[in-house]
Order: C-alpha cells, then sequence, then structure tokens
C-alpha cells in the first residue's frame, strides 16, 4: 500500500507527466480549450509534488501560486519566467473554462504546451533533490 509522502509526491509527479499524453491526444484532436486545461493541470500536479515535499499545504490554487511566487520565484530558486509559465496557465485555464467565446490556434496551444514541459522539469530537478 502506498500512502507514505514520498509515495504521494511521486503520484503528483506521475500525474503531471501522464497529462502531458492526454495534451498531445487533444491537441492531435483540435481540442485546444480542453488542451489548455490540462496544460494547467499537468504544471499543478506538479506544483503540487512540490508544495508537499516543502510542507505546504493547500486546496486552494491562488494559495498555492502564491506560495510559489513568495518562496520559489521572488527569491530566485527559479526563474522568473518559470513563474510567469504557472501564472499564464491559471489565467488562460480560467479563460477557458469560464470564458464566452474564447478560443486558442493550434500553434498558442503547442508554445503552451512546450512552456508546461519546462515547467515540469524544471521543478522536477527541484524535487528530486534529496527525495
Amino acid at each position: 500500500m502506498r500512502n507514505s509522502l514520498n509515495d504521494l509526491i511521486e503520484y503528483r509527479i506521475e500525474q503531471a507527466f501522464k497529462t502531458s499524453s492526454e495534451i498531445e491526444v487533444l491537441i492531435e484532436e483540435e481540442f485546444f480549450v480542453l488542451a489548455i486545461n490540462r496544460i494547467y493541470y499537468g504544471m499543478f500536479y506538479m506544483l503540487l509534488a512540490l508544495a508537499l515535499k516543502e510542507g505546504f499545504k493547500t486546496s486552494k490554487h491562488h494559495q498555492l501560486l502564491g506560495w510559489f511566487n513568495k518562496e520559489f520565484v521572488k527569491p530566485g530558486k527559479v526563474n522568473r519566467e518559470i513563474g510567469k509559465i504557472i501564472h499564464r496557465g491559471f489565467e488562460d485555464r480560467t479563460d477557458g473554462d469560464y470564458g464566452v467565446f474564447v478560443e486558442f490556434e493550434r500553434d498558442e496551444v503547442e508554445s503552451k504546451f512546450c512552456d508546461m514541459k519546462l515547467f515540469i522539469s524544471e521543478l522536477k530537478e527541484i524535487i528530486i533533490k534529496d527525495l
């Protein structure tokens, strides 16, 4: 039975990478709004893994993003662009989920997907240290 903190962290990391496979299919099938949603959630899962490792717990997206900005972006532990990627992802996901007449183009979604892969890769490097 998997229930240790490290197991939960590894589970969140797996979720982030599995989401990448989902996104590839969504882009291929031109479900761009749904792909944007999954791009954000792929990053969100990796951010949850980092928060777990650091002992931070919340169920609120804004609190998690604020914590990440305060603890990792502002002190320079990650590049500011990494912080911008997750914030843009959250805004895009919110627009796609709740906005009216929101559409995304393939090249835009593919670019955001590349950003997501960079984000999860950068955070994974931080997480796996001393894990």
